[in-house]
C-alpha cells in the first residue's frame, strides 16, 4: 500500500516516534552502505525494512541534492554520509564497514530500450558493486537491474559476476565459496507498487553469517484485481464510481477473468494497485496546483507503442529518456481517452515515494531521477528479505553477532 508523507518522512522525528523507522539499540539494527542511489527509491524500501543506512554514493549532481535534500535524520547519532563521486574512485579502506552492501547498477548497458552493449558499455559497474562486496565483507548484498540482464547474450557475463560475487573476499584460489548467491526475477506490481516494472534482483549472504531463503511469494495479483472489477465490483465501489458494462478490455485482464470464472474462488492475494488507486487524494492536476509536484505539464501526445497507461490499471514502467526527457510512456489516459504527463507527484507515489519527498531540479529532471529509481514498495520487500536471511545467530539479548 503506497504510504502517505503523514505515514512515511525521511528521516523525520515524526517519523522516528511513529514506528515507521528502526530507532530501537543500535546493536538490534543491521547498516547499510548503497550504491548508485540515485534519489532514493531503494534507499526508501530498505529504511522501510528496518535497515540504517550509514553512506550513500551518487554519481549525479542533481540526484545527490534530492538526497540531501530529503535524507536528514536529526535524531540519528551519527550523520549519513552521502558521497556525490564517481564510486570508481572510492578507496573502500576508507570507508566504515556495513552489514548489508545495496544498489542498482546502471541498467542502461543491458536495458531492451538502450544500446546493449553489456560490459563494453562504459557505463557498466557490476564490476564496481563487486570490489566493493570483496573489500567490505558485508554479511549480504542486495542489487537491482533490468530483467535484460537475463537475456541470453548476456549469459555468460551474468554467470561471471555470479561467480565474482560468489567468491567476493576468497583468500586462496581453492578456498570454499564466501557467498551464497541468488538471482531473482521480479514484477514490482505484484509487491505492491502501482507500477509493471520487471526487474532482477542479485542477493547474497555470506555463509558464516545466515543462509539464503526462498524470496517471498507474490502479495498483489491481477486476479486480485480482476475479481474486485468484474465479479465482486469492489474496485469501482471503493472508488465511488458506476460499474462499468463494458468488462474488461486489456489482453492481461481478460485472461486474468477467464482463470478467475474457470476456477471459480475467490483470489486471496491483494488486488495490483492501479493509478487511480494511489492518486486519490491529489486531485486533477493544475498549472497553480498547491500539492507540491502536482502541477499540469502540457504537450502529452500519444503514438503507436507509446499510448500512455489508463488509469484503471497499473501504470507501465516509468522510463527516464536516454537524454533526461521520459518518453511517451509516462502518460496516464484517462477514462475519455484523453492523455496527459503524469505529475512529478503522480510519478513519485508510482514509485512509492511519500508526499514529503520532493526531487530536486527541473521536471524533467525530477522524472528522470523517479524513471531512474527502484520502486519503495519491492525494496521494501527485498530489505526485510535479506535483513532476515543476514542476521544469522543473535544472543540472549538479541545482539546480532558480527
Amino acid at each position: 500500500m503506497f504510504l502517505s508523507g503523514s505515514q512515511f518522512l525521511f528521516g523525520s522525528k515524526e517519523a522516528a516516534s511513529n514506528g515507521r523507522f528502526p530507532v530501537q539499540n543500535d546493536a538490534n539494527i543491521l547498516t547499510c552502505g548503497e550504491l548508485f542511489s540515485g534519489c532514493g527509491g531503494m534507499a526508501a524500501g530498505l529504511t522501510q525494512a528496518g535497515l540504517r543506512h550509514e553512506w550513500m554514493i551518487e554519481f549525479n549532481a542533481i540526484a545527490c541534492q534530492t538526497l540531501r535534500d530529503n535524507w536528514h535524520a536529526p535524531w540519528r547519532s551519527q550523520p549519513l554520509t552521502i558521497m556525490e563521486t564517481d564510486v570508481r574512485s572510492v578507496d573502500w579502506s576508507s570507508i566504515g564497514t556495513v552489514d548489508i552492501v545495496a544498489g542498482g547498477p546502471p541498467c542502461q548497458p543491458f536495458s531492451k530500450g538502450g544500446r546493449a552493449g553489456g560490459e563494453n558499455d562504459p557505463r557498466d559497474m557490476w564490476p564496481e558493486a563487486i570490489r566493493a562486496v570483496k573489500h567490505l565483507r558485508p554479511r549480504g548484498f542486495l542489487f537491482e537491474n533490468v530483467k535484460g540482464l537475463l537475456r541470453p547474450a548476456f549469459s555468460e557475463y551474468l554467470q561471471r559476476i555470479l561467480d565474482s560475487l560468489r567468491r567476493a573476499g576468497a583468500t586462496e584460489p581453492d578456498s570454499p565459496d564466501v557467498y551464497e548467491v541468488i538471482v531473482v526475477s521480479v514484477n514490482a506490481v505484484d509487491y505492491g507498487a502501482a507500477q509493471k516494472r520487471e526487474r532482477v534482483l542479485i542477493a547474497g549472504v555470506r555463509r558464516d553469517c545466515g543462509k539464503l531463503e526462498p524470496f517471498p511469494e507474490r502479495t498483489h495479483s491481477v486476479e486480485r484485481l480482476v475479481w474486485e472489477k468484474w465479479v465482486s465490483g469492489q474496485y469501482w465501489q471503493r472508488h465511488h464510481l458506476a460499474h462499468p458494462v463494458c468488462g474488461p478490455t486489456s489482453r492481461i485482464e481478460k485472461a486474468a477473468l477467464r482463470k478467475v470464472e474457470r476456477r471459480g474462488v475467490e483470489p486471496q492475494e491483494r488486488p495490483w494497485m492501479t493509478c487511480r488507486d494511489v492518486f486519490v487524494g491529489l486531485g486533477e492536476p493544475a498549472v497553480g496546483s498547491g500539492v507540491s509536484g502536482h502541477q499540469l505539464r502540457a504537450g502529452a501526445k500519444a503514438y503507436p507503442g507509446h499510448e500512455g497507461s489508463p488509469i484503471d490499471e497499473p501504470a507501465k514502467a516509468l522510463k527516464a529518456g536516454a537524454h533526461g526527457v521520459p518518453g511517451g510512456e509516462n502518460m496516464l489516459v484517462d477514462c475519455s481517452g484523453a492523455v496527459r504527463y503524469f505529475t512529478v507527484r503522480e510519478a513519485a507515489r508510482l514509485q512509492g515515494m511519500p508526499d514529503a519527498f520532493v526531487p530536486a531540479g527541473s521536471w524533467s529532471q525530477a522524472m528522470r531521477q523517479l524513471g531512474n529509481a527502484v520502486p519503495a514498495q519491492l525494496a521494501e520487500v527485498a530489505g526485510r528479505w535479506i535483513r532476515q536471511c543476514a542476521r544469522g545467530q543473535e544472543d540472549n539479548e538479541g545482539k546480532v553477532r558480527k
